[in-house]
This record gives C-alpha cells, sequence and structure tokens, in this order.
C-alpha cells in the first residue's frame, strides 16, 4: 500500500473504549472518516481491564482461588453488561458467544497458572492480550450494526516481533508482508479493520506484548508499515500542553511539537506518546495527532519531524515537565592512598552504566565531577531496587576493600525538564531558568543537558519541585495569554 491511498489509523485508547457510551462515540469517530477516505483502528482494552487480568494472574500465582473467581466475574460481568447496553438486539447475540468464548480462553490460562504456581511469561502475553481482543470484538459488532463494515483483527497475525515476551520488539519487513495480506484486502473492500493494540507474536505464531505504551506502539507499528498518512491517538485530554494542569492552571495546549520534543517530554514524565512509539513514524515521517475523543471538536496536538513556518510556537522552550517519583544514586571513588590502589572514575562509571544496564533501568539524567571523579544517575524509584542490586554487586569488591565509597541514595528528590527545539543556541536560557528557580529559594542540586540543548534537566528537592515547575512555567512564558 502506498501513500496515495490516504490511510488514517486512528487509535483509541482505555478511556475512549471504558463504556457502551465511549465505544459508540469511538465507533462514530470512525464512521465519520470511513466515509472520506481509508481507515483502519487499533483499541486498548476497557479502562482498568488489563489491570484486572494481571491481578488475576497474581491472584492464580498465589493459589487465591476464590479472589480468581471473583476477577473472572467481573470481567465477564462487565463485558456482557456493555454487550446488552451497545448492541441492538439482532448482533448481541454473537458478541455474547464471541466474548464468552475469550473470557474461556483467559480462564483456561489463568487455571493452568493456579495449578502451576507460577506466572510464564509467555503465558502472560497470551493471556493479557484478552482484554485488547474484547474490546475489537465489541468495536468491530457495533460499527456492523451502526452500517459501517468492520471486522475484529488480532494483531498478532499481523504485527511480528522478536521473541523478548512483555517486551517485544517489533520486526518491520515481515510486519509490512502481513499487513498488506492480511489488513490489504479488508481495505481494498472498504470494511474497517479493527485491530488489537499491545500485543503481536513471533514468526512462529507465539503470542507477544509491546511493553510500555504498547497500544500506541501497535497504531505506530501499524501506520508506518501500511505507509499510512496519519496517525490519530484519540485519548481524554485535548493534546499535549506545555505543563501539567494540576501544577500550572495556565498551561495550555501546544499546536505543534516536533517528533524530538514529544519523545523528551515523555521521557521525563510528561503524559505523551511514549519515544518508542515515536520510532516507526520518525523514519516515514508520517505526522501524528494527539486528540480528545471526549472533545473531538478540539483540533489536539500535531507531532511532526519538523516546525512548519506557520507554527505558532515560539522560540525557546516549548513545554516544562516534572517527575517525583525519582531517586539519585551517587557513587565516588575513595581518595587515593600511598598504594594508589584507587579506580578511576571513567571505569567505575562504565562498570556502574554496564550494571544499569544489565539491571534493565532506564538513566532520567547522569552528572559527574571531574576532580573528584564522583558521579551520580537519575532514575524511577520503581527500578531503584534492581539498580541497587546490580551495583553492589559489580562493585562488590571495591566496597569491601573502601576504594569506593558506600553508595548513596537521595530519594527526596525530583526531576524538572525544559524542552524545547528554539533552545538552541538561545543564549542565557538557561541561566533565567536557574536564576527563576532560585528565587524561590530552592536549592538545584544537578543540572544535565545533552549535547542537543534540546532539553536541560534540572534535579531539586521534592518539597519544592511544583513551586520550581510553576517558576520555569512563567519564565518562560509557556502559559495562556490574557486577553
Amino acid at each position: 500500500m502506498n501513500r496515495s491511498s490516504h490511510l488514517l489509523v486512528m487509535k483509541f485508547g482505555g478511556t475512549s473504549m471504558g463504556s457502551a457510551e465511549r465505544i459508540a462515540v469511538a465507533a462514530r469517530l470512525t464512521s465519520e472518516q470511513h466515509a472520506r477516505r481509508p481507515v483502519a483502528i487499533v483499541v486498548s482494552a476497557m479502562s482498568k481491564v488489563t489491570d484486572l487480568l494481571l491481578d488475576s494472574m497474581r491472584k492464580a500465582e498465589a493459589g487465591d482461588e476464590a479472589g480468581l473467581d471473583a476477577n473472572l466475574q467481573a470481567l465477564s460481568e462487565r463485558h456482557l453488561a456493555c454487550c446488552r447496553e451497545l448492541l441492538p438486539e439482532g448482533f448481541q447475540e454473537s458478541a455474547r458467544d464471541g466474548v464468552r468464548g475469550l473470557i474461556g480462553e483467559f480462564t483456561r490460562i489463568s487455571k493452568g497458572i493456579l495449578m502451576l504456581g507460577e506466572r510464564p511469561l509467555p503465558s502472560v502475553d497470551r493471556a493479557v492480550a484478552i482484554g485488547e481482543r474484547l474490546s475489537a470484538l465489541l468495536m468491530a459488532a457495533y460499527l456492523e450494526s451502526q452500517g459501517t463494515r468492520a471486522a475484529a483483527v488480532n494483531a498478532a497475525q499481523v504485527i511480528a516481533t522478536d521473541d523478548v515476551f512483555a517486551n517485544a520488539t517489533p520486526l518491520m519487513e515481515e510486519t509490512r508482508e502481513r499487513s498488506a495480506a492480511v489488513l490489504g484486502p479488508l481495505l481494498d473492500q472498504c470494511v474497517v479493520p479493527v485491530l488489537t493494540g499491545f500485543n503481536a507474536a513471533t514468526l512462529d505464531g507465539r503470542p507477544t506484548t509491546l511493553g510500555r505504551g504498547g497500544s500506541d506502539f501497535s497504531a505506530a507499528i501499524l501506520a508506518a508499515s501500511m505507509d499510512a498518512e496519519e496517525l490519530w491517538i484519540w485519548t481524554d485530554v485535548d493534546g499535549i500542553m506545555t505543563g501539567d494542569p494540576r501544577l500550572i492552571p495556565d498551561a495550555r495546549v501546544l499546536d505543534e511539537i516536533t517528533y524530538n520534543e514529544a519523545a523528551e517530554l515523555a521521557y521525563a514524565g510528561a503524559k505523551v506518546l511514549h519515544p518508542r512509539t515515536l520510532a516507526p513514524l520518525t523514519e516515514r515521517q508520517i505526522p501524528v495527532w494527539s486528540k480528545n475523543s471526549f472533545a473531538p471538536e478540539k483540533p489536539g496536538t500535531r507531532i511532526v519531524a519538523q516546525l512548519g513556518r506557520g507554527s505558532n510556537v515560539a522560540g525557546g522552550p516549548h513545554a516544562v515537565t516534572s517527575m517525583g517519583e525519582v531517586a539519585l544514586i551517587a557513587i565516588e571513588p575513595a581518595s587515593a592512598g600511598l598504594s594508589g590502589a584507587t579506580p578511576s572514575g571513567t571505569r567505575l562509571m562504565a562498570e556502574a552504566l554496564e550494571a544499569l544496564d544489565s539491571a534493565g533501568v532506564e538513566l532520567l539524567a547522569i552528572t559527574s565531577s571531574s576532580y573528584r571523579q564522583s558521579f551520580c544517575f537519575l532514575l524511577r524509584q520503581s527500578d531503584l531496587k534492581a539498580a541497587l542490586e546490580h551495583l553492589e554487586e559489580t562493585f562488590a569488591l571495591e566496597l569491601t576493600h573502601g576504594y569506593v565509597k558506600p553508595i548513596q541514595v537521595d530519594t527526596n528528590v525530583g526531576l524538572i525538564a525544559v524542552v524545547g527545539e528554539g533552545m538552541r543556541g538561545t543564549p542565557g536560557m538557561a541561566g533565567r531558568i536557574f536564576t527563576a528557580i532560585s528565587k524561590h529559594n530552592i536549592n538545584i542540586i544537578a543540572i544535565a543537558q545533552g549535547s542537543s540543548e534540546l532539553t536541560i534537566a534540572i534535579v531539586v528537592r521534592r518539597e519544592g519541585l511544583e513551586r520550581a515547575v510553576r517558576a520555569v512555567h512563567e519564565e518562560c512564558g509557556l502559559g495562556c495569554l490574557v486577553p
């Protein structure tokens, strides 16, 4: 399929699929676009359903059969109730059979986990995809009932991946071939494919899932593999904002940002498309819109390779985000004694990075001191336990003999990230940001800025984080303009 097909891929998140009412709205948005051009959609599980599925498997592993059965009952009741509320009478029986069949499949897997007393990753990947398969079934049935031809498609038939269960990576060439074979005929017949988000399969057919941001990632993979003209991500917010509106009352929606800016914001904690999601789109320069299915009349935010000349986004920073649940790990060589046995800071940093990579830890910022050879890493608190275990194992000898000081951990910190393509080469910008923070008597603990000058990362005390974010947002002039 080529770009001349004008294919639009739309993805509906969990809140956009969270009830019969919301599914009906998503279907209406789909039908409106389908009347104009070819459309394929990707759906998430109904809100909170993935959590319910994962909790069910945890209960099964722990031997809590009563808790598992209660969850299975809740899962069934929610989807059957949605089926009754959503579908006209003539379409209900087939949909009910489909819902019961899928929940039966999940029940068999979870009961198997109960017997084994463990959750094999391949089984978890197969089971957790049931949420999206239920959503796709209901959405396709409703579209059909409203006169729009549609077909539910399990993305395991379309998206090919490696065999890293729970966090698989797509094989794009094989996915392109499968997309053409499975989805091409449906689009040629003016049928809307309704694909499951989040899940995929290995080349030999074993189910996998795509990890964090998996449903968005599915939509991006599909858009890239079929040379779509655009990708629309439907959520429950108006678009990508200059800051968190819960902290910054005058935060506003951005009309347009770049792939790089969106990736940096997501990396630093903003509820934006995950960087992994953007990768397939960046290569083919497919624009993506972040839109609100609860207020579809609002334009949303367009994410592109480069800002257009007509964009109303000014130079300098474009957004500020923050993250509170972080930890700062500091490593410092001991002062060199007569033996001169203290390892160099460079070697220590290299070994520390290798240890953190082995732990699967995502670093948010790195800073170092040239004289004392000390350095520190900022990471999510959820990664702290694994990070410390791997670091202490790596430096066991150095710590035992005192060549390295005890590893220091500070969880009373927060991260601020100031992001904008326009900061490149803007003189005095960092100074203005630091001054704005210091005016509020907030100490800056660490600073990191990449060579791209796209992001300035600042670590402050946790109690001053919200005040610092508001100060930076105001100093950079990011708020709504007063008429």
